[in-house]
């Protein structure tokens, strides 16, 4: 069993929240050597345990959470991490399908800021720079300890950012990596064309991995070349995953018809049966390629049709990292419980609530895609109650979402990132819809709004903030849950008659 390799002081979860904030003042820092040199002072914990890495745009997450509860369901103790938290912190870190408790993560925590001081102290004595160790550092490390403490046999990794200098990528072990997609996001970091993008995610593709490349990575041809051109440099031959009909990836992909690269293997899917409505079955087809392929046939989740894509990724995924088919009465089970909150969430069941942790065009288009495919009429669908950060492409998200539906409330979340309120609606108005209402803050909307059907969404503060004050037992910085009684201000809308409490219980296991 793994131990820490030096004393370390017993400190409660408000002291490690305290520490985090203190790293914030050094933002990001594109460098992997930081987290290296702590991991090594601890005696590489990550080394006790082998890695699955995603990285991608969008879909990560819920990758992440489909291999990891696959894995699971295979008999292996699997830890996931991801980021950011919906709602606690505590979140990011889980260990065979629950967050870790705050004692656990303030441990963790504890021992990476040790380890940083450890380091830095010995980098003053050589007259060398100490290191600028970020929070995104502080927490990569300290889940690779918690997961070495609990013993795990598997952990999944989603990348925080790109990939190149993601912290996830000082990780020994890693096994398998998938990319879901690209988007743009993080220009300023990442790069400021799709190609430049993928790039510093296609860094993950290293010798001896396998590799799955989702569907949002096929088009166009110039982001498909960037891992392409990865996997010939480092002798990996990737895993190309395709739907079996293209409107099966509406708005997963990018314009352009994927190439068939009859060379290489293909992973398929089919969506055999699309949700009509919340908390109806989305049921999906998967064949893998080669000598370990297999057709796994009616996987079912309670999601939308987008999941299909992240879902299909997933097996194919778990299937590469163990090296076997999988249990097809197992698989089943694992996808059908597995949660994935803060995305097409249901909160509030009457009236319908739903929150979305959407925060990018693409991202904002694929949730889209699942609003039409359950209402296809604006007019009879729910208000939006939308807000975004600032140094996210607002006007991007706004114009998307603007015409899709009949009423729109804007606020601000808690976030120091947050955009002003008052600036989103000028953008809404920009865009043809002037807000009904603008609030100064999440809380002042969901008091305002109580007995209103709406979508929350824009960002994942907005779907974090939004869980924290309606979903009970949830509680975060936005405060204390408190029920909500009011009269109906507006009939309810289509998209969400015959909502039960059962349509969502899995989401309610987890987070975002």
């Amino acid at each position: 069993m793994y131990q820490v390799p030096f004393q370390i002081p017993s400190i409660g979860y408000e002291d490690a929240m305290a520490r985090l904030a203190a790293t914030k003042r050094f933002g990001i820092q594109p460098m992997l050597e930081s987290v290296e040199d702590m991991l090594a002072e601890l005696g590489n914990p990550d080394e006790r345990f082998q890695s699955v890495q995603i990285a991608g745009t969008n879909g990560k997450t819920s990758t992440a959470r489909f291999t990891a509860a696959i894995l699971g369901g295979e008999g292996l103790c699997v830890a996931l991490y991801t980021s950011p938290e919906l709602v606690s912190m505590t979140e990011r870190m889980e260990v065979a399908g629950h967050p870790v408790s705050e004692a656990q993560f303030a441990r963790g925590v504890a021992a990476a800021v040790c380890a940083g001081e450890r380091v830095n102290a010995r980098r003053e004595a050589a007259g060398e720079r100490p290191y600028d160790i970020t929070e995104f550092d502080v927490l990569t490390v300290a889940a690779m300890v918690v997961f070495a403490e609990a013993g795990v046999d598997a952990c999944v990794l989603e990348c925080g950012m790109g990939g190149r200098w993601d912290a996830t990528s000082a990780a020994h072990n890693i096994r398998s990596v998938a990319i879901t997609g690209i988007g743009l996001d993080h220009m300023r970091i990442l790069g400021d064309t799709l190609e430049k993008i993928a790039g510093e995610k296609a860094a993950i593709i290293k010798r001896g991995r396998t590799c799955v490349l989702g569907v949002g990575t096929a088009t166009p041809d110039s982001v498909e070349d960037v891992f392409l051109a990865r996997c010939a440099e480092q002798g990996v031959t990737p895993t190309l995953l395709r739907p079996a009909d293209l409107s099966d990836a509406a708005g997963e992909m990018h314009p352009g018809v994927p190439r068939a690269h009859e060379g290489l293997p293909h992973a398929t899917y089919r969506i055999t049966r699309r949700p009509d409505r919340i908390g109806a079955p989305l049921m999906v087809d998967v064949r893998t390629p080669g000598a370990d392929g297999r057709a796994y046939r009616e996987l079912s989740v309670l999601k939308p049709a987008y999941q299909a894509a992240n879902l299909a990724c997933a097996v194919t995924l778990a299937q590469q990292f163990l090296g076997r088919p999988l249990d097809g009465d197992a698989l089943f089970q694992s996808l059908v419980t597995c949660p994935t909150p803060g995305r097409f969430d249901l909160v509030v069941p009457d009236p319908p609530v739903l929150i979305d942790a959407c925060h990018n065009p693409q991202s904002v288009q694929t949730f889209l895609t699942a609003v039409r495919g359950v209402d296809a009429n604006v007019a009879t669908r729910p208000a939006l109650l939308c807000a975004v950060l600032a140094d996210k492409d607002v006007r991007g998200i706004v114009g998307l979402l603007a015409p899709e539906f009949p009423r729109v409330y804007v606020t601000q979340t808690a976030s120091d990132r947050a955009l002003p309120a008052q600036d989103l609606a000028r953008v809404f108005e920009e865009c043809g819809k002037r807000p009904d209402a603008v609030f100064s803050s999440v809380r002042e909307a969901t008091d305002a709004l109580a007995g209103t059907s709406y979508v929350a969404c824009g960002s994942i503060t907005t779907a974090g903030e939004v869980a924290a004050l309606l979903r009970p037992g949830v509680q975060n910085a936005a405060g204390p849950v408190r029920p909500h009684a009011a009269p109906d201000h507006h009939p309810r809308v289509q998209i969400f008659d015959d909502v039960t409490d059962e349509s969502d219980d899995a989401a309610d296991d987890g987070r975002n």
